[in-house]
């Protein structure tokens, strides 16, 4: 069953400590406006093999996710596994695409070179600023009737699981669930910026089922993109995000507006259409047919019941088999100008 207590932290980074031991955790202590304490547990080394955990740092984030948590009140706040709720999901929420994800050892010589480093950059920046916040996406624990085992304060209280929570394997399947993932947004409201850390295991897989959020069926690795011209492989087998979105229309100057949605294919091959489709916010999906050339740009006119919200969203695009080969996202800000294109 999906992890319990699953929901978002809002407060103050003030102390840290890097991860080290048999079952490193980056550890992060926070206070929220009440001056209620607690400690972030953030992985940075797997309990399965390899044992490097993935990871993928956003220094100037935007999406439509910013604008829902900066609402939230500071401490902690249960969030439904919804869409609508300000929970997060890697896949679903178009938050970030697999192939950027790297595996990062906890820790080697020279600087900013490993994980612990890579998050106490932030974390320190975030730390010197009275301003910043940090939004922690995983499950709660706590109150214990102990202090804390780390940085001392009573009673013990945090949140763990700050990482993807969906595909896994063995004994760790229990815990998967759609919009239940875990990560950190950091906000630097006097640089207008957001910042962005998501974290996966390698054994986690990125399709996952809709309801479950167990994995489904992974395209093979290391398949040749074009081992025989006459014989190609299917583009199932192809990997994410050579057929992409690359801009789209999200607020037209015409009434009614007439939005649309270029894809780029950028493999060495025709690919089919007949079956894929284009999906909104709302999963509302809309067909595709035809097929695209190599190197080929198709301009799509979105027609009902796919609509592109002018407070911002989420575009994705799916094979035959339903399965999301891309997706992008786009924020408010960037829908409030009529006319113009949205590059991603």
């Amino acid at each position: 069953m999906p992890i319990s207590r699953y929901g978002v932290l809002k407060g103050r980074p003030i102390s840290r400590r890097l991860g080290s031991g048999s079952s490193p955790h980056y550890q992060v202590q926070v206070v929220d406006q009440d001056g209620t304490n607690y400690r972030l547990a953030i992985n940075v080394r797997s309990q399965l093999p390899p044992s490097e955990v993935m990871y993928y740092i956003k220094p100037f984030f935007v999406h439509p996710i910013t604008a829902v948590v900066e609402q939230f009140p500071s401490g902690f706040q249960e969030l439904p596994s919804r869409p609508e709720s300000g929970a997060l999901d890697f896949i679903r929420g178009n938050l970030l695409q697999p192939g950027l994800m790297t595996p990062l050892p906890i820790e080697i010589p020279g600087p900013d070179n490993d994980l612990n480093e890579k998050l106490d950059q932030i974390v320190q920046r975030a730390m010197s600023d009275e301003q910043a916040l940090v939004y922690a996406f995983g499950q709660r624990w706590g109150p214990e009737n102990k202090a804390d085992g780390y940085f001392g304060f009573k009673p013990g209280n945090g949140v763990h699981d700050i990482h993807m929570n969906q595909g896994n394997v063995g004994r760790f399947t229990k815990d998967d669930g759609p919009w239940q993932d875990g990560g950190l947004l950091f906000q630097f409201p006097a640089q207008n910026q957001w910042t962005a850390v998501f974290l996966k295991f390698q054994s986690q897989s990125w399709h996952t089922d809709d309801q479950t959020g167990h994995a489904l069926a992974e395209p093979v690795p290391g398949v040749p993109i074009n081992p025989d011209p006459i014989q190609p492989v299917p583009t199932e087998t192809l990997p994410d995000g050579l057929v992409r979105i690359v801009a789209a229309m999200v607020n037209s100057k015409e009434s009614p507006e007439k939005e649309w949605v270029l894809i780029l294919n950028t493999s060495d091959r025709t690919v089919p259409l007949d079956g894929w489709a284009l999906a909104d916010k709302q999963k509302a999906k809309m067909p595709l047919s035809g097929a695209l050339d190599a190197g080929a740009v198709l301009k799509v006119d979105i027609r009902p019941p796919v609509a592109l919200s002018n407070k911002g969203g989420i575009i994705s695009l799916l094979n035959r088999n339903g399965l999301k080969v891309h997706g992008v996202s786009y924020s408010r800000e960037q829908a409030n100008q009529p006319g113009w294109t949205v590059v991603f």
